[in-house]
């Protein structure tokens, strides 16, 4: 059990690294200051989980349990939830460009992170480990969310710009 544990925080914290990656990638890449911006803060809060993984990877490999009084700090940590998709990131963000395409690939990320730590949390018979798998998905769905909200945009875009709709 212990060695599922900490192999479940090592592959999390090298998902969580992969995420920041690539959103530090987009926005060193994007011309436009707004999606720049939205894409840092996504790497900045990957960067919060990597430091809160860590954490959790030391705090149990010293006590065979987790640190639950860092999971009420770091959920009030978490500010993507409140990011707000303007319309100046939909218009600078092409639906078929870098930035759409990467867009694309974090969904996909994202959607591996939530499938990990949720099947972890249903498969664990610890109750703190449940309650931080099932953290961590909740955690991962606000980035989740954002994306599929920011590529649904883009994609009803496209179709407009293109007159793809039927009316």
């Amino acid at each position: 059990m212990e060695n599922q544990v900490t192999e479940i925080l090592k592959q999390a914290i090298l998902m969580e690294n992969r995420g920041k990656s690539l959103y530090q990638m987009v926005a060193a890449q994007t011309p436009s200051e707004e999606v720049k911006n939205i894409f840092q803060t996504m790497a900045d809060e990957e960067q919060m989980h990597i430091e809160f993984l860590s954490k959790q990877f030391a705090f149990y490999q010293k006590n065979k349990s987790f640190d639950l009084n860092q999971l009420e700090a770091a959920a009030e940590e978490d500010a993507i939830a409140n990011s707000i998709l303007t319309e100046k990131i939909k218009q600078d963000i092409s639906g078929a460009g870098f930035e759409a395409a990467a867009i694309s690939a974090a969904i996909d990320m994202e959607n591996k992170s939530i499938e990990v730590y949720e099947k972890r949390a249903k498969e664990s018979t610890d109750a703190n480990e449940k309650e931080l798998y099932q953290f961590l998905a909740d955690w991962e769905k606000g980035h989740h969310k954002l994306l599929l909200e920011l590529n649904k945009q883009l994609t009803e875009k496209v179709w407009y710009d293109n007159n793809f709709w039927p009316f």
